[in-house]
């Protein structure tokens, strides 16, 4: 990871598969409704959100082990760019992911459900939080476009941040989300909690209300779209205190960007990569931004150090 330079990170020019990132993010949003369906809650939606395997993501095992649907999980594989549904007993179905459509992907994955025994279906297949919402996903023969190089480069800038992610978390040993990969938003996140409760208002959302029920600091990554046109790496506090966009960034590219009347600290993928070690500066960015945060929210930070994933003093 640190120490590449830019030859190990790959190009991720958003103009160049636009098409292709809007299409797959609708594919995984049809996969995360069936997750959505058939994992137990958690809280902050930590159930939803896909995880990274060695060649793609996947859902994680779910269903229920007392009823009738085999225990089952959904992978994507952005190598050989196909889907597959596994289940506990050894059944497997699956298709190629390259030349479907939206609808088209959406009934191979129902015919792999049937074929696999699962009947698990989510409650409302359309999109989320995206243009086309009420459309159903059976219906949009738009979005078809899939470029393998493409993907797997996505996929393989993914797993490069989902370890700087790691990393970057294990220096907190507070209440700490796992390294999740969202397909709301397509983006891969982790986030720290302080713990204390905060009432989104009354405007806010379920979905809102839910994933902000405390104070936070966040980091990830994400792809671009067509408002802030190029991946960055990002951090925000929420709620958001104030004086938080006068706190100072590091490395010197690192801006503070006013987004939906927020501030988001923002590095972006391009500046990252040119820096002689992309790492190392994602790294620092993310540190800084997360004292920012917490130096303007008032977090006690001794308590809950662990440098290198380390808490006992002694031992480091």
């Amino acid at each position: 990871m640190t120490g590449s330079g830019s030859s190990g990170w790959p190009d991720l020019d958003y103009g160049s598969w636009r098409d292709t990132l809007a299409t797959v993010h609708r594919f995984a949003q049809v996969v995360g409704k069936v997750r959505l369906a058939g994992a137990p809650r958690r809280n902050h939606w930590w159930h939803v959100p896909f995880h990274l395997t060695g060649r793609g993501i996947t859902t994680r095992p779910m269903g229920d082990p007392g009823g009738t649907d085999p225990i089952f999980a959904i992978d994507f594989d952005f190598l050989d760019h196909r889907l597959e549904v596994s289940t506990i007993d050894g059944r497997r179905a699956g298709f190629p992911l390259a030349g479907l459509s939206v609808a088209g992907f959406t009934r191979e994955l129902i015919r792999s459900l049937d074929a696999a025994g699962v009947s698990t279906r989510p409650a409302r297949l359309h999109p989320f939080d995206l243009p086309d919402a009420d459309r159903p996903f059976d219906q949009d023969e738009e979005h078809a476009g899939y470029d393998p190089a493409a993907v797997t480069r996505y996929w393989q800038t993914l797993s490069r941040v989902n370890l700087l992610l790691e990393r970057y978390a294990a220096d907190w040993s507070g209440k700490t989300s796992p390294v999740h990969h969202f397909w709301h938003t397509f983006d891969i996140a982790v986030t720290r909690f302080s713990d204390r409760h905060v009432d989104p208002g009354e405007g806010a959302d379920g979905v809102t209300r839910e994933a902000y029920s405390r104070e936070v600091i966040s980091a990830g990554f994400w792809f671009g779209d067509d408002e802030f046109r190029e991946a960055a790496f990002y951090s925000y506090t929420a709620p958001e205190p104030a004086g938080l966009p006068d706190e100072p960034l590091r490395p010197e590219a690192a801006r503070w960007l006013e987004r939906r009347g927020s501030h988001l600290a923002v590095l972006t993928y391009s500046d990252a990569r040119r820096h002689p070690d992309p790492g190392a500066a994602v790294l620092d960015f993310y540190d800084s931004a997360f004292r920012a945060g917490a130096l303007r929210a008032g977090w006690d930070l001794g308590p809950n150090a662990s440098p290198g994933g380390v808490t006992d003093p002694r031992a480091r």
